[in-house]
């Protein structure tokens, strides 16, 4: 029988039924009241689970999934994406009629957040603008690189692989446990194009070690250019996270371009941050290859929404008060019959690898994972040590009643 899609969309019953749901929600309080509307709409995308992604309830207690799509977005930036979802101003000056520089009101929000930068460019991930840079700045010239750093990011992609393509040289220094100035120093030569210094985010080596600051560089490599590049997204330091490098403090070591992710700690959509000297910016921006990796209005508009409204999902997992984590656990632990068990979560994405977050878990059989995943809504738990670990740390709270009734529904068929 020949699959009709018609049949993908939803009954009316429960369409209404999920109307009749958001209500009841917004009048307990759970839901603010100027929240209704973007709540009413994510739930309805979700209704048409047929014609697209699935949305998911994060159970792994990792707040930068990389899985499921990295950060989520703000209720500010979901209804900045779907005021942006017709026609914008997001290259005309609509005073004078004339094209402007495009998506100009979230690099002037950027700039605002990162004042240390004089110039910035957005791309559509954080390798497109590693890749921009070393094009622009190095095609047909060597990367000064520590092999320290070479790093494999998701995927299988390697640092190396990605450097190579674009046509730029590689010149690795240093040995992979230690690199000393020197090494930098001796291999600098009229081919070099820039030194590279990568942010080693989802690994750590520990030992007999040791590596080369931004700010000793600067004071010895003269005028060539350096790049960080950092990618977990933080423009500014943050306390909790103090091993963790941000924008302004490797700008204001002497870097002249940082290369950043705008979907991790910044906790907005997926893009590729440029920031630094006002000369490189414009090279990369004035360069062919910025065209092809260029963002769109949506993203666009939620970026800006999310500089602009930095109370981010992100932010509020990563703040998340563990004694009202162990509540929310105890109390959907005792509904259910099941033990609660302490657990850690983690930054994720590439971030602050050796950071633990404290919290909590309720603890199901492991054979309860296959049924939460595939569950309406699917929900993605911990699998460790033989068992299923549900951490409430990246769950709104307005979705325990959901994530309650998902995990019933599991438990009869075990």
């Amino acid at each position: 029988m020949v699959d009709d899609p018609r049949r993908r969309i939803p009954r009316t019953d429960h369409l209404l039924e999920l109307v009749r749901s958001v209500q009841q929600r917004a009048r307990t309080g759970l839901i603010a009241p100027e929240e209704v509307e973007s709540v009413l709409l994510a739930a309805a995308a979700s209704a048409f689970q047929g014609v697209g992604l699935r949305p998911v309830l994060n159970a792994t207690g990792v707040v930068v999934h990389t899985n499921l799509g990295r950060a989520p977005l703000s209720r500010a930036a979901v209804a900045a994406v779907i005021a942006a979802s017709g026609y914008t101003d997001v290259e005309i000056d609509l005073d004078t009629g004339k094209r402007t520089r495009r998506g100009g009101e979230a690099l002037a929000a950027l700039r605002r957040a990162c004042p240390a930068a004089e110039d910035v460019l957005v791309v559509n991930n954080g390798a497109a603008a590693l890749v921009l840079a070393t094009t622009a700045l190095c095609m047909g010239r060597e990367v000064v690189v520590s092999r320290g750093e070479l790093v494999e990011i998701g995927a299988g992609f390697r640092l190396s692989d990605l450097i190579a393509s674009t046509g730029a040289l590689l010149r690795e220094v240093g040995a992979t446990n230690r690199t000393h100035l020197r090494d930098y120093v001796d291999a600098i030569g009229p081919d070099t194009g820039c030194i590279l210094k990568v942010h080693p985010s989802n690994f750590r080596v520990e030992g007999f070690t040791s590596g080369v600051s931004i700010t000793e560089l600067r004071s010895a490599v003269g005028d060539l250019p350096i790049i960080a590049d950092l990618g977990s997204g933080l423009l500014r330091p943050e306390p909790r996270l103090p091993d963790e490098p941000d924008v302004s403090s490797a700008l204001a070591s002497g870097a002249d371009l940082v290369v950043a992710s705008g979907d991790k700690l910044l906790g907005g959509p997926q893009a590729g941050l440029l920031l630094g000297r006002a000369d490189l910016i414009k090279t990369l921006a004035n360069h062919p290859l910025s065209r092809a990796v260029r963002v769109d209005k949506l993203t666009i508009a939620a970026l800006e929404a999310t500089l602009s409204n930095p109370s981010v999902p992100v932010r509020q997992a990563l703040d998340a008060d563990v004694n009202q984590l162990r509540q929310r656990t105890v109390r959907l632990g005792a509904q259910l019959d099941l033990p609660v068990v302490p657990h850690d979560g983690r930054v994720g994405g590439g971030g602050a690898p050796g950071v633990a977050l404290p919290g909590w878990a309720v603890r199901l059989p492991e054979s309860a994972a296959p049924w939460l995943r595939s569950g309406d809504p699917a929900v993605l738990p911990r699998v460790r040590a033989g068992h299923c670990l549900i951490d409430l740390r990246c769950i709104p709270e307005s979705d325990d009643q959901k994530l309650l009734d998902a995990i019933q529904r599991c438990l009869v068929r075990l």
